[in-house]
This record gives C-alpha cells, sequence and structure tokens, in this order.
C-alpha cells in the first residue's frame, strides 16, 4: 500500500477566470490516479491546502510529522514545485522509508496539465525505488538535497552533477 498526502500547490489550483486569483481547491487525487490507471492500493489524506511558496516551517514540520507517524513504509506526496525541493530536504532525515513528491507545472483542472503524467510517473517512482526522499517531476527522478527548481525553463534541474 502507497499512503498518499496532499498538501496542495498548482496540482489543485482552481482558476475561476481570468482576473481572479487562484484558490486551492479540494484534491482531485482520487481521479488523477484513475485517470492514470492505478490500481494498486492507497489511501489519501489531506495534510495542507497551500501555495507551497506560503509553507512555514512549522507546515514542513507537520509534514515531516505525519511521514514518521505513518505505518506505510511507501509515501507519495503532493506538493507544490516552488518549494518542493526544501520540504524534501527536511524529510530527508527520514530514512526508512520511500517518499517521493511531486506535483504538477499546470493545474490538473486544465487541459493541458502535466499532472496525470507526474502523478503516473510518481507512483511508480514510490513503488520501485529504495528508501529515501525524491521528487519525480516530468520523467525524471531527483534525490532531496540535489535538486532545485529552474524557474526560467519551468523543470527541475540537478544541483551537481552525478
Amino acid at each position: 500500500m502507497i499512503q498518499v498526502f496532499t498538501t496542495g500547490g498548482t496540482i489543485d489550483k482552481v482558476y475561476f477566470d481570468a482576473n481572479s486569483e487562484f484558490e486551492i481547491g479540494e484534491s482531485l487525487l482520487n481521479e488523477l490516479l484513475a485517470e492514470a490507471n492505478i490500481s494498486g492500493k492507497y489511501d489519501i489524506a489531506g495534510l495542507l491546502r497551500k501555495d507551497s511558496l506560503e509553507l512555514t516551517d512549522n507546515d514542513r514540520s507537520l509534514i515531516l510529522q505525519a511521514v514518521e507517524q505513518c505505518t506505510a513504509d511507501r509515501i507519495l506526496i503532493t506538493h507544490g514545485t516552488d518549494t518542493m525541493p526544501e520540504t524534501a530536504s527536511v524529510l530527508a532525515r527520514v530514512s526508512n522509508k520511500t517518499i517521493v513528491f511531486t506535483g504538477a507545472m499546470q493545474p490538473a483542472r486544465m487541459r493541458r496539465s502535466d499532472a496525470v503524467f507526474n502523478i503516473g510517473f510518481a507512483w511508480a517512482a514510490a513503488s520501485l525505488l529504495p528508501a529515501g526522499v525524491y521528487i519525480a517531476m516530468n520523467g525524471e527522478v531527483f534525490e532531496a538535497g540535489n535538486v532545485r527548481k529552474n524557474l526560467k525553463a519551468q523543470r527541475f534541474e540537478r544541483t551537481s552533477i552525478d
């Protein structure tokens, strides 16, 4: 079984019209997992509904505590992309679980979102990778502490050469 935690971020954003600001809506994760044809067992728990730029140290502590108290050894976390590397680094101290972060560059509710692909890819990563903390985005897996978001290119990249 994979434990899934949702924290908000772009993947769950809702835009009402071109002039309105976004809101973090109800998670579409059940629908995204179904659309990705995920048939494995999972449990979904909502931890937060925040843009990742609004996450605080207390929020990261809450995520860490949920992961540490979770009985599953494979965990998938949806998270906003802007501060995903920071939260992944906080969770890097958890050594006995496979923890995979993912999100989307475009809200799941938008037609051209990368959300379904990223969820399916992250599911595979969480199912197959050894214990550790990872970010799975756009077909690549990065280890926590060795990744950053390139805002200009709108993608993740390694911070050091392997």
